[in-house]
């Protein structure tokens, strides 16, 4: 039953692709609009992490058997594309990734991480369509190294010291990340690299870093009531069926109208808590 629900929701995300925008489905079930891709804001701009962390060093065996290990790529930009056959946004992006291989081909290795139940399902998939780099089978150890990824397709960049430097939800933008693969790789680029710290932007453990959220207004708090406030949504989760905390929620989706109508709802609890506390109440400290 599940399958067939998240079937017709995915065919229904497909319908919506026709119309030019960008899409990615839910691992919870639920198709929803994805953001722009962060580094394409302004076409002018590539960003990149400032505080990178190690690619996850998990080794694991692709459809044909080989292994393949993050440690044997350092000296290349690696696109870690996680994917499935039953997600429409994935399969349309499919060729731009096989194009990307060919043409970058001594300085990049795209590995696609299937999300798929059947193996066997897969390698037919991999053969009809052509792809030309390894595909190897999600393992929740894997997804897990990866921070959990909520939705799909999500593609995270690593830099050539195996460093991941950005992440990318929804259908990867071929442009942007042609742009980010010849500026890792030491390529000309007619843009400018910008840097940014990891706050949620790329690993979910990184949101508590977070001082702002997407759409979250947190104006009339005190500092201290701001850190009330945050805590909350980095500890609460999201019922939009995202399976996420509300602050990662808006992160990576800031148009989640059920996790923007919360935060709103924080940000006021929060404010009238201390409004409205009893004058014989005594104050409790936040840390």
């Amino acid at each position: 039953m599940y399958r067939n629900l998240r079937m017709g929701l995915l065919l229904a995300a497909g319908i919506l692709l026709m119309a030019g925008s960008t899409y990615m489905v839910w691992r919870a079930g639920s198709a929803q609009r994805a953001p722009a891709p962060q580094a394409s804001t302004d076409d002018a701009v590539i960003r990149f992490a400032s505080n990178p962390e190690p690619a996850p060093r998990i080794e694991v065996h692709d459809l044909s058997g080989k292994v393949t290990s993050m440690d044997g790529l350092k000296g290349k930009v690696v696109l870690v594309n996680f994917w499935a056959t039953w997600c429409p946004p994935c399969r349309m992006e499919i060729p731009e990734l096989i194009k990307l291989q060919q043409q970058y081909r001594d300085q990049l290795q795209i590995i696609g991480v299937s999300e798929d139940d059947e193996a066997d399902q897969v390698h037919d998939f991999v053969q009809k369509v052509g792809i030309n780099y390894p595909v190897v089978m999600a393992a929740p150890d894997l997804i897990a190294a990866y921070g959990g990824v909520a939705a799909l397709p999500t593609t995270f960049i690593v830099d050539t010291e195996g460093r991941v430097v950005q992440r990318h939800l929804g259908i990867l933008d071929g442009e942007t990340a042609e742009r980010e693969i010849r500026s890792l790789a030491g390529l000309p680029v007619d843009v400018r690299v910008e840097h940014f710290e990891d706050t949620g932007q790329i690993f979910s453990k990184n949101v508590d870093k977070a001082t702002e959220l997407p759409d979250v207004d947190f104006t009339g708090l005190s500092p201290d009531q701001k850190k009330q406030a945050l805590r909350t949504m980095n500890t609460e989760g999201c019922t939009c069926g995202c399976k996420q905390m509300l602050a990662q929620c808006r992160m990576d989706d800031s148009t989640c109208d059920t996790s923007k109508e919360r935060a709103a709802a924080i940000v006021k609890e929060t404010k009238e808590g201390a409004v409205n506390r009893p004058a014989s109440a005594t104050p409790t400290a936040t840390p």
